[in-house]
């Protein structure tokens, strides 16, 4: 099926236009499609790598990975432990405290009882809970280690198992749950046969009373780090969940807007538009009728003229405006002489395609670059994604008073890609670097073309697959005239 846009006075039909398939081929002119193959475009390389930022709080981590300096951390990044200042001071008051306690008269065991070995194995316990987030595992077996040979060597007692106990905690907190568990069975293991091996010294219900709170404590512990762990994790995903939350509220909000602007341009577009080109087209008659016949031309008639095309105008602009085109619809971003790089990615997409330009190739007005972009941009996306195994040729011409662009392909043909270029856009190849969200498919280039007052021409080839024809009108200047 063929459509013809209505046309404004004075087209040139396609079929004359020198240069298009079927016609001699462009004589003394930079014809390239018989050239060799067009240069492949500039390939994408890897930015500038962007520096490490700050490191996120624990609150923010999104996995429950361990601190830095943990015995997990891969041996390509080994880094030194982060230290903290409040766990060395928690680690010299605990140090301090249990040393001192055994200097307060009628402690259980004395300097005699303790010994060098006995300080020694209290005091070096307890700075390991200078470690106990810096390195929790290691902090946990020099502590399990310290505490375990006091209790065999001198004599188990609860305080005394303090500095074990929090990096027992600590150690669950940061998922070591087997070597806190571990080491906490390893700890009291020790210290039931130690009690049982002097059962003459004291009865079994002097054992049973300090094992049993011992074992409650150790078991208070790991439950504790275990829980402690699970909640910062709850909190993380609740707040990772918060911030999903409020980005998909911001792209729904953001789309519902796009899609009322879009909704609002098409009525524009299927009203006013329609409207403005009878009056300015009837207007446009009525003057050169006037002028033919030698009659003078009414003012109000030239007035409504230009009125009208004036409206047309600031219709465009408007709709322009309302259909909020994306960063790659910039002025510069998408023009006609970057054509090529749309043949380049439809090559790289496996489309075998050929770019012949002839004319003079000049400035074009911003919006007929931009239309003359997107038409090719959205004829070679329909050849990859709909076509099927099918080459594609681009024809660019530069007129006086006219830019013509033909795209047609040896595809399927017409049913397909006419019914394919309703898809939505995102589904298969695309060419180009971006989606095409505004004026997707036919309906957008005869939008596109009618909105320039220019003509359109979508329907099979002669010979089988499908030909977009596309001439926008360009004001005649000295140098092209």
């Amino acid at each position: 099926m063929t459509v013809d846009e209505p046309a404004s006075p004075g087209p040139r039909a396609f079929a004359d236009l020198p240069g298009l398939p079927g016609k001699p081929p462009f004589k003394d002119e930079a014809a390239r499609s018989d050239g060799p193959p067009l240069p492949d475009g500039p390939a994408l390389t890897d930015g500038p790598a962007l520096p490490d930022g700050p490191a996120l709080p624990d609150r923010l981590a999104l996995t429950d990975e361990p601190a830095l300096g943990d015995d997990r951390a891969g041996a390509g990044r080994r880094r030194l432990p982060r230290f903290y200042g409040s766990d060395a001071a928690l680690a010299a008051v605990v140090a301090v405290l249990l040393a001192g306690g055994t200097l307060v008269p009628g402690a259980p065991s004395g300097p005699a009882q303790l010994g060098v070995v006995g300080y020694l194995l209290l005091v070096g316990g307890s700075f390991a809970l200078a470690a106990r987030r810096a390195a929790p595992v290691t902090a946990l077996v020099v502590s399990g280690a310290c505490m375990l040979a006091y209790a065999l060597l001198v004599q188990p007692e609860t305080a005394t198992a303090f500095p074990l106990l929090l990096t027992v905690f600590s150690a669950a907190t940061v998922g070591r749950r087997v070597w806190a568990a571990s080491v906490s069975a390893a700890y009291l293991a020790g210290v039931l046969l130690e009690q049982l091996s002097d059962l003459g010294a004291r009865t079994p219900r002097d054992v049973v009373d300090r094992v049993g709170l011992l074992v409650g404590w150790f078991v208070a512990a790991n439950v504790a780090g275990v829980v402690t762990r699970q909640r910062r994790a709850y909190l993380r995903q609740a707040e990772q969940r918060a911030v999903e939350a409020e980005r998909t509220r911001e792209e729904v909000a953001l789309r519902r807007a796009g899609e009322e602007r879009l909704r609002i341009a098409r009525e524009l577009h299927d009203s006013l538009t329609h409207s403005i080109s009878i009056i300015k087209v009837q207007a446009g008659v009525a003057v050169h009728l006037a002028r033919k016949r030698g009659d003078d031309v009414p003012p109000a008639l030239l007035a409504i003229q230009d009125a009208s095309a004036d409206a047309m105008r600031e219709l465009r602009a408007t709709l322009e405006v309302l259909r909020e085109p994306g960063p790659d619809d910039a002025p510069g971003a998408a023009r006609a002489d970057r054509i090529g790089e749309l043949v380049d990615r439809a090559r790289s997409a496996g489309v075998p395609a050929t770019l012949a330009i002839s004319g003079m190739p000049r400035a074009l007005p911003p919006e007929v670059d931009l239309t003359a972009y997107r038409i090719v941009q959205e004829a070679l996306t329909n050849v990859a994604r709909h076509a099927g195994p099918a080459s594609a040729s681009v024809y660019v011409r530069y007129l006086p008073d006219a830019l013509v662009v033909l795209v047609e392909d040896d595809g399927r043909g017409a049913e397909t890609q006419e019914r394919g270029t309703d898809e939505p856009s995102g589904t298969g190849t695309e060419i180009g670097p971006e989606a095409v969200r505004v004026g997707v498919g036919l309906t957008g280039m005869r939008e596109r073309v009618s909105g320039l007052g220019g003509r359109l021409r979508t329907g099979p080839g002669a010979d089988g697959g499908f030909t977009v024809h596309a001439e926008l009108p360009l004001p005649v200047t000295e140098g092209a005239a």
